[in-house]
C-alpha cells in the first residue's frame, strides 16, 4: 500500500504496539495478560508494518524467520514443563527463583511459568506472521 499517512503513522504505532506486548507478557503470570494477547499485540505490529511498507520490511523488524520463532517458542513452553521433571516434580508444576523489579511492570516473579509465557508469546507471533505474511506474498503476486 502506498499511503504516505499509513507509512508515517506506523512506525510509532507499532513501537507503542511492541511495547504494550512486552508489558502484558511480563506481568502475564500474576495479572490478566500473559505471552498468547502479547503475542497477538505484537503481531499485529508486525502487520501493520507490513501493510505500510512490504512484507520485507517486516521481517526485518523480525529478526528471524517466522518458522524459527515457532521452533523456539515450543521449544522454551517444552522446556518449562520438563525442567518440573529434574526436580522430581509433576510435569508443568510452577518452579519459582525470586523476582525482579522493572518500572512499568513492578515485580515480575521469575520462573517456569514465564518461560512458558515467553514460548507462547514467541509462537504466537510467528504462527500470526507465518500466515498473514503468505498471504500477503500470495496478493502481491
Amino acid at each position: 500500500m502506498n499511503s504516505i499517512i499509513l507509512q508515517l503513522s506506523a512506525k510509532p504505532i507499532a513501537l507503542l504496539q511492541i511495547g504494550l506486548s512486552l508489558f502484558l507478557l511480563l506481568r502475564g503470570h500474576n495479572e490478566p495478560g500473559g505471552g498468547f494477547i502479547g503475542g497477538l499485540i505484537a503481531a499485529s505490529a508486525l502487520i501493520l508494518v507490513a501493510m505500510a511498507y512490504d512484507v520485507e520490511k517486516a521481517k526485518g523488524w523480525m529478526k528471524f524467520d517466522p518458522i524459527t520463532c515457532i521452533s523456539g517458542g515450543l521449544l522454551m513452553a517444552l522446556s518449562s514443563g520438563l525442567l518440573a521433571w529434574l526436580f522430581k516434580a509433576p510435569m508443568m508444576t510452577g518452579l519459582w527463583k525470586g523476582s525482579l523489579w522493572l518500572p512499568f511492570v513492578n515485580k515480575v516473579k521469575l520462573g517456569t511459568p514465564l518461560l512458558f509465557d515467553i514460548g507462547v508469546y514467541f509462537v504466537v507471533i510467528g504462527i500470526s506472521t507465518l500466515i498473514i505474511f503468505s498471504l500477503m506474498e500470495v496478493e502481491r503476486k
